[in-house]
């Protein structure tokens, strides 16, 4: 069995289907939590020395950090809609709390800096349509640098890949310092869509690859709804969505750079690949979401 592989409720903690620190994943800095809350309940979370985003992934919330409220939206499914989403310090308590019930990813990064709560709004997140062909995949930039400056160790974005596509496709990796590539801890969140496109469910897979030059670490899996994979060092991808389930998975980085960069290094052998995307077009499936909904409902 994989030991980056973390099958679905292999991390849960009691209710919650996801706790991850970087001790369980045998690292420094990344880190993961999904919270289930059932309607009209009340959670307090302390971050200690981590900060976090709250991104709801099903239902809607409330968080109130260090003197601030944020009504947070929320979703019906990760694939009918780009979040709104909270971002909270380390060093602080929040409070959670749903009327009709929520499902929550706490992304969580150790830092130094202590900064203040901050909301980010759905209609702010870029969404990008990357690659082209049976390559193109959604990637939903909600905290990455450049979008999201208010940070200070914690990098995290989502991506949904239509079925049948491939996605984290060349193969990269960022595990040095080098002139492409910054070092990071990787975690990738996975949610397979059942036969309608939209509700989460164990009946579809996905397959996912992580290797190491030298062969030393060389994993291909298959991935159900709710599984998680740890990526410590060595090229990742592709990630394939089997036909009739698309694809999300939630990327949460970080690492011990000054500055937050989620800069990477592809595998050489493949890195041509780039090149034949010009001569195609996107696949029209993508974006699949927006922060108005889902774009075949348009």
């Amino acid at each position: 069995m994989s030991h980056l592989h973390r099958p679905h409720r292999t991390l849960s903690d009691g209710i919650d289907p996801v706790r991850l620190s970087p001790d369980s994943a045998g690292w420094t800095h990344t880190g993961l939590r999904v919270l289930a809350l059932a309607p009209g309940t009340t959670r307090i979370v302390r971050t200690g020395e981590f900060e976090a985003f709250v991104l709801p992934l099903r239902g809607g919330c409330v968080v109130e950090a260090g003197g601030h409220r944020f009504d947070l939206i929320g979703r019906d499914s990760v694939f009918t809609r780009v979040t709104d989403f909270a971002y909270v310090p380390r060093d602080a308590e929040m409070t959670l709390s749903t009327t009709d019930g929520a499902e929550l990813a706490l992304p969580m990064a150790r830092c130094e800096r202590r900064l203040e709560p901050k909301y980010g709004p759905a209609e702010q997140v870029p969404v990008e349509v990357r690659g082209a062909g049976q390559a193109t995949r959604q990637v939903t930039n909600f905290g990455v640098p450049g979008v999201w400056d208010h940070a200070d160790k914690l990098n995290a974005c989502e991506l949904i890949t239509p079925d049948g596509n491939w996605s984290s496709y060349p193969p990269h990796k960022h595990d040095e310092a080098s002139e492409c590539e910054v070092v990071n801890e990787e975690v990738y969140y996975f949610r397979i869509a059942g036969r309608d496109g939209v509700t989460p469910s164990r009946e579809g897979f996905g397959l996912h690859r992580t290797y190491t030059a030298d062969g030393l670490l060389d994993e291909d899996v298959a991935v159900r709804d709710g599984d998680v994979f740890v990526i410590p060092r060595g090229y990742h991808g592709p990630c394939v969505a089997a036909p009739g389930y698309p694809m999300y998975y939630l990327n949460v980085l970080a690492g011990p750079a000054p500055e937050r960069s989620m800069a990477f290094c592809d595998d050489p052998a493949h890195s041509w690949v780039r090149g034949t995307w010009d001569a195609l077009a996107a696949d029209e499936r993508c974006p699949v979401t927006t922060a108005a909904g889902r774009t075949e409902d348009a």
